[in-house]
């Protein structure tokens, strides 16, 4: 086969991941929390980026009209003392200053300002900077409001529980193993061998870091700090601790057997259960536990006058950036180099795309939304009965988007609804065949069935798996009995042996 060059024109289609696609995916899936956090690192970033409410401020780079006549105003006591003829005498200055000139204008060479007192370090820590403010003052709000930490706490009580620095070095290093439950994490050999300490003093120090506040913490297991908690409330007594030593027994409530074992009847048993669960399990949460956020809906769904439902983007969720043209145009004006004018042609280019993203983001958003409450009308109307089987392909082909932007959209998204708030995932669940070969059923709407049913069910007719089948079958929801325990293992509801021996002995 004889080999030739020759020329070729060919044309295809291709999909290109460009920037800005990447970052309108990027947007399209972020939380409310996370986009204002993105938007305000934008803004910092890219000065022709501004807040929608910023029309009546300066901008950057330009001065009031009334910037003047306040500096003068600041600086009118400067020309006071200094009078209408500058004075040039060293002792006359000195006098008016009421101070060495030394004092006012440092040297840095001088022996006057070498002998001036600087602030030690450990107060620059404090404020997370060398100077706090802008008269070099420290940040004390920022150590005032610091939050306290489990670690922190226990260290300043150690300082005065413990005097022996052998013993406060161990301590220490105890404390360090603490997790944010409040719980010892690792073995005491461990630690000993490690520290080249006996052991016995390590339980010695363990045992004063246990009657810290608050109580229970620095136990080694729940059983631990339970009985540290009913120790100091002073009820730790022989019956309580057969109780805390039979924890998984009371987690089956197998109530006959803890009755057996701690020798106490129905009435002081269920006194007991009642304290036991008056006991924080976690101590530990109360000092520098995480923050938890609010959720805050990104949709509103609300009932129109003519029946229908009407949707509505959360405005307060929406980041509101413009573009700055009066500062671009006034930027441009200045450039002269080559690499000004591409610096801020990109900072153009990163801008429009930015607010292009957030808008379509929106749109997006809405878009998705409506169809979900489109699709689910029933349960906007009816309740969680009515939920129908959804998912994100029968969305996306009513919207004319892909699969993948949906899933997109749907994640971390909220909508405030009559019924509550709830995540848009929640409304895409599979679906389970009808008994009759009539409509699917949601299995949301199937597990608010089986709920149902368990919470009406009598003590002397505890429904098993297999009595819960049969009844949903009856209303045509063809289910395995696998399935039911599925469900309801998820739902936290504890098996039909569990539930007879909770009833019976509830009403006993």
């Amino acid at each position: 086969m004889a080999l030739s060059q020759r020329l070729e024109f060919r044309q295809s289609q291709a999909l290109v991941m460009t920037p800005q696609l990447m970052q309108a995916i990027k947007l399209l899936q972020l939380s409310s929390l996370d986009l204002a956090a993105y938007v305000e690192g934008e803004l910092e970033r890219n000065p022709l980026l501004e807040r929608a409410g910023e029309d009546d401020a300066p901008a950057p780079g330009s001065e009031p009209e009334n910037a003047a006549a306040e500096r003068n105003e600041d600086t009118a006591p400067t020309a006071d003392w200094m009078g209408e003829e500058l004075e040039t005498n060293r002792a006359s200055m000195e006098q008016g200053l009421g101070t060495e000139l030394e004092n006012v204008f440092p040297d840095d060479g001088g022996e006057k300002t070498q002998a001036v007192e600087t602030p030690p370090p450990a107060y620059t820590e404090w404020s997370g900077s060398g100077t706090g403010g802008e008269d070099g003052g420290y940040n004390l709000e920022a150590f005032v409001t610091a939050e306290i930490t489990l670690a922190d706490h226990l260290g300043e009580q150690m300082a005065l529980a413990i005097t022996d620095p052998v013993h406060r070095m161990i301590g220490q290093y105890l404390i360090d193993m603490v997790d944010e439950s409040g719980y010892l994490v690792g073995d005491l050999q461990t630690v000993a061998d490690k520290l080249g300490a006996p052991l016995g003093d390590v339980e010695k120090v363990l045992a004063v870091l246990q009657s810290l506040d608050p109580a229970g913490v620095c136990a080694r297991s729940l059983t631990e700090c339970l009985a540290l908690q009913l120790k100091e409330r002073d009820r730790f007594d022989p019956a309580m601790r057969a109780l805390v030593e039979n924890l998984p027994l009371l987690a089956k409530r197998d109530l006959a057997a803890l009755r057996r074992i701690c020798g106490v009847d129905d009435e002081d048993l269920a006194d007991m259960i009642a304290e036991i669960r008056n006991l924080n399990p976690k101590p530990g949460l109360a000092f520098g536990s995480t923050l938890v956020q609010p959720i805050v809906p990104d949709v509103f769904v609300r009932a129109a006058p003519d029946g229908s439902w009407q949707v509505e983007l959360n405005s307060d969720t929406l980041p509101k950036v413009l573009i700055s043209q009066r500062y671009h145009a006034q930027v441009s004006k200045t450039t002269r180099n080559d690499k000004d004018k591409t610096y801020l042609a990109d900072c153009l280019q990163t801008a429009t795309w930015l607010v292009r993203a957030l808008d379509q983001r929106a749109k997006t958003i809405l878009k998705v939304s409506s169809e979900i409450v489109r699709q689910q009308d029933g349960f906007f109307v009816k309740g969680v009965q009515h939920l129908r089987p959804l998912n994100l392909k029968t969305v996306a082909d009513a919207i004319g988007m892909h699969e993948s932007t949906v899933s997109r959209v749907t994640a971390n998204k909220y909508m405030a609804t009559s019924r509550g708030i709830f995540e848009l995932k929640y409304f895409f669940t599979s679906s389970i065949a009808a008994a009759d070969g009539g409509d699917a059923h949601s299995a949301e709407a199937v597990r608010h069935r089986i709920r149902q049913l368990i919470d009406a069910e009598m003590a002397a007719d505890v429904l098993s798996d297999d009595t819960i089948v049969d009844k949903l079958r009856e209303v045509g929801i063809d289910i395995a009995r696998r399935t039911v325990a599925k469900y309801r293992e998820a739902m936290r509801i504890p098996s039909s042996v569990q539930r007879r021996r909770e009833k019976q002995a509830a009403s006993a």
